[in-house]
């Protein structure tokens, strides 16, 4: 039986191993446990969003990749010379947010979202410190 993305999501390890886990209320404290601080993993997520983030998050081990599956989305990166912004308008259209960077999207319609990230040592804030 096939597994589906918005109900479990895939870990893929150091190695090069694929582990699947479901998305409960506690995925993610689960995955900093089992995955010792998901240091050297990545995150294969998917979700839905039909609101703009009310945060903004950062992901210091690696570059993220964002690419929409359905919708429109807006993602917003902050940089050391302030915003950019990178619109996703056709299914497939992806955003590759550098490690590092501060972001967070602006949704105009339901969306959905495709995300592989490496997940060691992210945050988040309400606004990126550079603006606080």
């Amino acid at each position: 039986m096939p597994s589906h993305l918005f109900s479990e999501f895939a870990v893929i390890g150091p190695t090069g191993t694929v582990d699947l886990e479901p998305v409960d209320p506690s995925l993610y404290a689960r995955l900093d446990a089992e995955y010792g601080g998901f240091d050297g993993h990545l995150l294969v997520s998917a979700h839905s969003f039909d609101e703009d983030w009310d945060t903004w998050e950062v992901h210091p081990a690696g570059d993220e990749l964002v690419v929409l599956i359905r919708g429109w989305a807006q993602l917003v990166l902050q940089g050391p010379n302030g915003e950019t912004t990178q619109d996703l308008a056709r299914p497939g259209d992806f955003c590759l947010v550098p490690k590092g960077a501060w972001h967070t999207a602006r949704i105009n319609q339901p969306t959905q979202l495709l995300f592989i990230t490496p997940g060691a040592n992210t945050s988040n804030a309400e606004k990126p410190p550079s603006s606080v």
